[in-house]
């Protein structure tokens, strides 16, 4: 069930170095492109990088938070088009997370790398970087870099218990049941 699936499903960071199937690829690009978007604009834009020596590149696309990519078999950037719609923020963020639960659910491990309204440097913004890296027009900004390999580390699940059921009201705000 899709619940089992959420409830097992962890941030991975550390990956086998083991290179992941193609049709498993496939997969995750498949499920990708299927992710709902307003109005169907579909204003994202994906590049799949299986490259090891640009994806030690995204690894350094911010100071914090990134560096483990670089030992990631596999990176997906997840960009988009703010020209194409005014929602494009919240449509990429939907495809990132369809692009973990793929991952989660054909046993890969996967963590994302925030880059939007994030610094690489001073003058540069981590998006930036990424998108000089990929070759990106300046049209399409880099939201996140999602890593995904086989994991390495398999950390228990968040227990029941820890779900913050304080921030769930009832008809209103507030209202508990």
């Amino acid at each position: 069930m899709f619940i089992d699936l959420l409830r097992s499903r962890r941030s991975i960071r550390k990956f086998e170095q083991q290179p992941i199937e193609q049709e498993k690829v496939d997969i995750l690009v498949e499920a990708a492109l299927r992710s709902p978007s307003s109005r169907g604009f579909n204003p994202w834009e994906f590049v799949v990088v299986n490259d090891p020596e640009i994806i030690a590149g995204l690894a350094k696309a911010k100071p914090h938070g990134a560096s483990f990519l670089a030992k990631a078999p596999l990176a997906i950037a997840v960009c988009g088009h703010p020209s194409k719609s005014d929602v494009w923020v919240e449509d990429v963020s939907i495809a990132a997370i369809i692009i973990h639960l793929t991952a989660a659910d054909l046993g890969l491990g996967s963590c994302w790398v925030q880059l939007r309204k994030r610094n690489f440097n001073e003058t540069e913004t981590a998006g930036e970087y990424a998108a000089g890296l990929l070759g990106l027009p300046p049209t399409v900004e880099v939201s996140a870099i999602i890593g995904i390999g086989y994991p390495a580390q398999h950390p228990n699940p968040h227990s029941r218990d820890s779900l913050q059921k304080e921030k769930i009201s009832v008809n209103r705000h507030g209202k508990r049941s």
